[in-house]
């Protein structure tokens, strides 16, 4: 499997819209809101600039995108990781948090939120990638789970 991840830049906002729409668009008709939806090109080119992301390319083609952000020395966010459904359920997602861990060679930790009630998601990130919840709290209307991943 070819994945290759590549540093996100500012003429990439109209690609990562329509990845993060296509990613989120069931959380936006679940919850009725999602951060991750509906950005404009002017709130994608700010937020390439804010949190850096990394395109996730499979043979070449653009499925899906993770961005992180140092919070404090040793300690990242992860502030999105997408998959295109139709590219979902193949590694890829598992592959963008051993790059990120990788990437950032000073982790101490890594901590990322998604809604509590999605039991993929929490699958995924516990089982998966060994992250475990410490909290939950409301974004806006959402519950969601606090998930930390310590080295």
């Amino acid at each position: 499997m070819e994945i290759v991840f590549r540093k996100a830049e500012i003429a990439d906002a109209e690609l990562l819209i329509e990845i993060y729409n296509s990613a989120f668009y069931s959380d936006y008709i679940k919850y009725g809101e999602c951060p991750a939806y509906g950005k404009t090109k002017e709130m994608m080119e700010q937020s390439i600039l804010n949190y850096p992301k990394f395109v996730i390319l499979f043979h070449d083609k653009p499925v899906g995108c993770v961005s992180c952000k140092q919070a404090e020395a040793g300690i990242y966010e992860v502030g999105c990781l997408c998959v295109i459904p139709a590219y979902q359920g193949r590694g890829i997602g598992t592959q963008a948090i051993r790059f990120v861990t990788s990437y950032y060679k000073d982790w101490d930790k890594f901590t990322l939120i998604t809604p509590i009630d999605k039991k993929e998601n929490v699958r995924f990130y516990t089982e998966k990638c060994g992250f475990e919840i410490v909290s939950a709290e409301m974004d806006g209307n959402v519950k969601v789970a606090r998930f930390v991943l310590k080295r």
